[in-house]
């Protein structure tokens, strides 16, 4: 109903012949108000008004209006409106011979009434009404403008050639009229009788002549139009195509396909009524030059469009294993549209990327490059969903055929694709169309051990490849801030958590990926490699910056998530950063971080006592998802009697307490319970502690009175990122990690104040 709450509004401003041509007699004003809500629910351009088989379902259409219309005028308190209500009902059993014809009133009454609105958007009627608060609500999304400016541009062509035809029949017997006349009065020339109809005839011809020429200025303009509507169809189908590419690193993206079906159907119908309006021009006319134009213009069009319809809705699995199951869905926007008889087969084969490469130039691939099993599938129409699919089913890739690499380049780098391809036949054209579509790049691997590295191909595919690129061309190098980008979305998306990573963990990862341990680096700008994401390892390391990062993921998304989402782990950060916020702490103070010497590993960082009786943070030996199988990290955390508060100063108790498992009842069987308890205890003869069950050691010991980054007076006093203002004592706890009352004293922290207060600045 928010179409006619906002067309009633522009009502007063319109002339009575508007109103007249909006709401013809057939379809009163009244039906349009009182039938409101309903008529806009009804899906009126699902329609195809030239197919029979659709007329009982418009017949229902219209019985379930009558009925409507009768109940309304039966609850009418007024009794003129109650009978002219009748009148009406009674009155649109015209449409019951031709049930069409009703969906065709309404739809291009609705259609008229979005073009009214925009118009009213674009040139506002001063006589509007302002509201109370003095502004004027913004008009909700009532249809594509495009395609509603289209249909009315034929509508227009339409009734430009029935004027023409009204003329051409009154210009005839007009002439017909004339012809004994002029037998009578031959050398009277001057008679009024001859001189009028001669008149009459000379008006008529005139008319009949600038109509003409309006109908070819019309269609040529329609068809501009077309093109211009279409150009902006194919590209928001690529936009679909490239915002599927980027949900892989988490991004959002609307997977509904029908507002484009319905836009693909509506340019096919606006293209068949343009090219029967031609038809009737070049019958009308004659042969001209740019009737042949126009022709091949909307014939060209017509291909583009039925070319630019298939879509992979499912795309494959992006690491595919060879003898692995997987499945694919491609659907053609333009399904509803095919012609029936012959099931439509489509069929997929593996292409490399240089065969992707030259799809672009036309070339059809030759050469098979691997051995797909299960490799076609029908074209089958859901008349629920309205989608017409083909779903590849248990396809399995049985060998693949490598290409030869260069240099330093894995199997995990090469990039393949799958191409569907299939032969259309479209109602109402007479030969078929071959149409194909391309998957999103793949990665063919043999054994699970290259998944890893595989994945990170496909990450840098997705997160940092341009649009429209050449087929699958990516940057070597990208700014370290699109880098951020990317990883903060892809944890977010593969642990389903709302929390991000916030500027210190990106910081600290920026430190690991650059091997930059100083705190004051600006690193936004700094380019990342693709070697230093993943193919050279870590320093001091065996394993690369992603292997290292997707294994925290996977431990947050498998042990982890319910903490990080509630802000209990501070994640990654770096050496120098630990020491800084710890240093000033009392024993026993703790928080959690994400290993830096071992993948997929927490460990607890906490002030402890040294072996000369001061303090230093000690790092227990790091947690692995193995571990926490076994006890979950709510339990080791209580198990643990040397740390006590959660940083800054919270009682662990309060704030894992949650977690705690609830002790085991008695077996019936008479068993005893047991359960697993982490402890760390002092080694014989030092102050350093270990962990039991499981056992370990401690992964690093900062002594808190040494410097870590270099000899000097003040050795923390080290610039840290803050783009937006002076960072206090506060600044440094992410607000989505610490709760107002677990903010530290300011004094704890006055060291690190100089340490932001330069690159505040930054």
């Amino acid at each position: 109903m928010a179409l006619w709450v906002q067309i009633s509004q522009q009502l007063p401003n319109l002339s009575n012949q508007t109103l007249m041509e909006l709401y013809p007699d057939s379809f009163p004003i009244d039906v349009r108000h009182y039938l409101a809500n309903w008529i806009e629910e009804q899906r009126w351009e699902d329609f195809d008004t030239e197919n029979k088989e659709q007329e009982p379902q418009a017949r229902r259409l219209l019985e379930q209006m009558v009925n409507l219309l009768q109940d309304v005028a039966f609850h009418n308190p007024n009794v003129v409106e109650k009978v002219k209500l009748q009148h009406i009902s009674r009155n649109m059993s015209f449409f019951q011979t031709q049930p069409m014809q009703l969906v065709r009133t309404v739809r291009d009454i609705l259609r008229r009434e979005r073009h009214l609105l925009r118009q009213a958007t674009i040139h506002p009627f001063p006589q509007i009404p302002t509201p109370m608060n003095g502004t004027t609500p913004a008009p909700r999304d009532v249809g594509n403008p495009d395609v509603d400016a289209l249909v009315l541009r034929v509508l227009d062509i339409q009734s430009c050639r029935q004027q023409i035809h009204q003329l051409e029949e009154e210009l005839n017997w007009e002439k017909q009229e004339a012809e004994p006349m002029q037998g009578q009065n031959e050398l009277d020339p001057t008679h009024p009788d001859q001189v009028a109809k001669q008149t009459r005839i000379a008006q008529l011809e005139y008319k009949y002549q600038e109509c003409a020429k309006k109908r070819v200025q019309l269609l040529r303009e329609a068809v501009c139009s077309l093109e211009q509507c279409q150009a902006r169809l194919i590209q928001r189908i690529k936009s679909w195509r490239w915002e599927q590419l980027r949900s892989t690193i988490g991004l959002a993206f609307d997977d509904n396909l029908l507002p484009l079906q319905t836009w693909c159907e509506q340019l096919l119908g606006v293209n068949g009524n343009l090219r029967q309006e031609l038809m009737l021009v070049k019958r009308d006319h004659g042969s001209v030059e740019q009737f042949h134009l126009l022709e091949e213009n909307l014939s060209h069009l017509l291909q583009l469009l039925i070319h630019s319809s298939l879509v992979v809705e499912k795309q494959p699995p992006q690491v595919i294993k060879t003898q692995s199951k997987f499945s694919s869905t491609v659907r053609y926007l333009l399904g509803e549209k095919v012609a029936p008889g012959k099931p439509v087969l489509l069929k997929a084969q593996i292409i490399t990327e240089s065969q992707a490469r030259n799809l672009g130039q036309g070339v059809i691939p030759t050469e098979n490059v691997g051995e797909l099993i299960n490799s076609t599938a029908i074209l089958e129409h859901n008349t629920a969903s309205k989608s017409t699919c083909a779903t590849f089913r248990n396809m399995s890739i049985r060998k693949i055929k490598r290409a030869d690499r260069k240099g330093s380049e894995s199997v995990t780098e090469e990039k393949f694709a799958l191409l569907f391809t299939t032969e259309i036949v479209i109602t109402g054209c007479e030969s078929p169309y071959c149409v194909q579509t391309i998957s999103l790049p793949v990665v063919v691997i043999v054994h699970g051990s290259q998944e890893n590295n595989a994945m990170a191909t496909v990450i840098w595919d997705c997160a940092f490849s341009e649009p429209n690129r050449i087929p699958f061309v990516v940057p070597e190098r990208v700014p370290w801030s699109q880098m951020c980008e990317a990883l903060s979305s892809k944890f977010m998306s593969e642990v389903q958590t709302n929390r991000g990573l916030d500027r210190y963990n990106l910081h600290c990862l920026a430190q690991k990926i650059f091997d930059k341990p100083e705190i004051s680096e600006d690193f936004s700008k700094m380019p990342v490699s693709w070697a230093q994401f993943n193919k050279e390892v870590l320093p001091g390391r065996n394993f690369t910056f992603w292997q290292w990062f997707e294994g925290v993921i996977d431990l947050t998304k498998k042990c982890l998530k319910a903490y990080w989402s509630e802000g209990l782990i501070f994640g990654f950060i770096g050496k120098q950063h630990l020491h800084v916020i710890l240093q000033n702490k009392p024993n026993g103070t703790f928080l959690l971080r994400f290993s830096d010497s071992e993948i997929g590993g927490i460990t607890i960082a906490y002030v402890g006592p040294s072996e000369n009786g001061g303090r230093k943070i000690q790092n227990i030996q790091p947690f692995t998802k193995k571990d926490l199988d076994s006890a979950g990290l709510g339990d080791r955390i209580r198990d643990i009697n040397c740390i006590m508060h959660v940083y800054p100063d919270l009682p662990k108790n309060d704030v894992f307490k949650k977690f705690y498992t609830v002790p085991s009842a008695p077996h019936p069987d008479g068993y005893l319970p047991f359960k697993l308890t982490t402890v760390v205890e002092l080694e014989p003869g030092s102050a350093t502690p270990s962990i039991t069950s499981p056992p370990g050691t401690m992964d690093q010991i900062f002594p808190i009175n040494t410097p870590v980054l270099h000899p000097g007076p003040a050795p923390f006093a080290q610039p840290y990122p803050d783009n937006d203002t002076m960072a206090t004592s506060e600044s440094i706890f992410p607000p989505m990690l610490y709760s107002e009352n677990m903010r530290p004293d300011p004094q704890d922290h006055m060291e690190l104040e100089d340490i932001f207060s330069t690159l505040n600045k930054l």
